[in-house]
């Protein structure tokens, strides 16, 4: 199943992405420990989604779709405050 090796990397480089963008505010004296609050929640929403493709659901392809979704708005919502560092 290509799609779900797809979306595993979608998730791993779209999260990476947000930690390292986070580390780089980190650096520039935006507030640690709001910083290390979005890179845990952004470890934890990986862990979630990465749980949620692993699951056994009857309709594999409309469970991916929902997956891919999740993970379009909490990188949204990380990178929204992200910016607001």
């Amino acid at each position: 199943m290509a799609s779900i090796k797809n979306l595993k990397k979608d998730i791993n480089y779209t999260l990476g992405d947000i930690i390292g963008y986070v580390s780089e505010k980190m650096h520039a004296n935006a507030d640690k420990k709001k910083a290390e609050a979005i890179i845990d929640e952004t470890i934890e929403a990986f862990d979630t989604l990465i749980a949620k493709i692993n699951a056994k659901v009857d309709n594999k392809k409309a469970h991916l779709k929902e997956v891919s979704a999740e993970l379009e708005t909490k990188a949204n919502a990380l990178i929204e405050k992200a910016n607001k560092l």
